[in-house]
């Protein structure tokens, strides 16, 4: 009887477990939703995020024959570092023309200045002349009632005056002339020296320009020029990544800004390294437009079969700099964001910028250097007063 009871409640037990499994399971369920909407309050996420940074893309000043180039795709570059050599041999020849141009101009105008001194003494001899013609007819008008001279020469003599007050004329208008010419300047501030100056600078920097340098650090991503490629100011010949310089473009939907600020604190983790590296950042700025709207060709949607999609905003997030120097991180790799909305007194949109956004670069301030100092030895050689103007004029801004 016992073993009849026992096969009999066996199934009973057996018909439980199913039961008390599906219920460890709803009740399982239940506690991590609750768990995701409690945490989930005070946390926005996305994987819609890639890492962004700046592109340099590198052109060259002047046009010129690549006959160099120092690096290539993957390598490490450092600011300043000669990257591609273009022929220099024209931009010489030009330099060499601008010296030979600014040393004539300056011997040309210094013989305006001298002129001025020849116009002056022309004046101060035609006025004598004036003035002795002018005496010879007062002379022989009082000797006419005499007739100590005849009405020729009388008439000779007022020739001769009038003469003399022609010639005095227009030896006073070459002086003006001439001093307009040079008025208010000297031979090393005549505009005609300024502009030849401003022609041998121009023809320097071309020069110089010949070596084309990088404008930052970084790697070197793409390499397009070739040697003997003729370029132009408008040939990209290589693009170099700063990659000290990096930060995470989130898209977050329309239904997740409301809860974003400038400032709230990010972790972020790549697929490049896993969950195991962790990114800390905090937000810099909300894009002030959808990705469709601002994309080259935005959607149309007055259309009869329009389908309401929830549109994307791209999330500035800046990162950890001592961070991405221990892992660093390349152009459009994926990641997944976690913003902590829990403080929500920033603002969302600010006036004021959330972080350095100034670039500057110094590689191309040297490329006058000594061009001043070749200037003035070449005015001061031209003018035959030696180091004292060279000295003078270089220092001059």
């Amino acid at each position: 009887m016992s073993e009849q009871t026992a096969t009999t409640e066996q199934p009973k037990g057996s018909r439980r477990l199913p039961l008390i499994m599906l219920a460890a399971v709803v009740l399982g369920g239940a506690g991590f939703a609750a768990y995701r909407y409690v945490a989930g309050r005070d946390h926005v996420t996305t994987d819609d995020a890639y890492v962004n940074g700046n592109l340099v893309r590198l052109a060259p000043q002047v046009s010129g024959t690549v006959i160099a180039i120092g690096t290539d795709e993957t390598q490490f570059v450092q600011q300043g570092q000669l990257l591609v050599q273009l022929d220099p041999r024209d931009n010489e020849v030009a330099l060499a023309q601008a010296k030979a141009s600014l040393a004539q101009t300056v011997r040309d105008v210094a013989q305006m200045f001298a002129q001025e001194k020849h116009d002056e003494a022309q004046v101060n001899a035609q006025q004598t002349l004036f003035s002795q013609a002018g005496q010879d007819l007062a002379r022989d008008r009082s000797l006419v009632a005499v007739h100590g001279v005849s009405d020729e020469i009388l008439q000779h003599d007022e020739h001769s005056v009038r003469g003399s007050r022609a010639n005095l004329d227009q030896a006073q208008a070459t002086l003006a002339s001439t001093r307009a010419m040079i008025s208010g300047t000297t031979p090393e501030t005549h505009p005609r020296v300024l502009q030849a100056e401003a022609s041998l600078r121009a023809a320097w920097l071309a020069a110089a320009r010949t070596r084309v340098l990088a404008p930052v650090s970084g790697f070197v991503v793409r390499r397009s020029v070739q040697l003997g490629q003729q370029v132009t100011p408008a040939t990209e010949m290589l693009a170099i990544v700063p990659v000290d310089s990096m930060w995470i473009e989130a898209n977050f939907k329309e239904n997740q800004l409301g809860s974003l600020r400038i400032g709230q604190p990010v972790q972020v983790s790549a697929d490049m390294y896993g969950s195991h590296v962790d990114y800390h950042g905090k937000v810099l700025g909300l894009t002030a437009g959808t990705g469709s709207a601002l994309a080259v060709l935005p959607a149309q949607n007055a259309s009869g079969n329009w389908i309401k999609i929830v549109q994307r905003l791209p999330v500035r997030i800046g990162l950890d700099p001592q961070e991405l120097a221990q892992h660093p991180l390349f152009l459009g790799l994926s990641t997944d964001v976690n913003v902590d909305v829990h403080d929500r007194g920033g603002e969302s949109l600010s006036r004021q910028p959330a972080w350095q956004a100034a670039l500057s670069t110094d590689v191309y301030a040297t490329q006058e250097a000594g061009a001043d100092a070749e200037i003035a030895r070449i005015v001061g050689q031209n003018l035959g007063r030696g180091t004292d103007t060279a000295v003078r004029l270089g220092s001059l801004p």
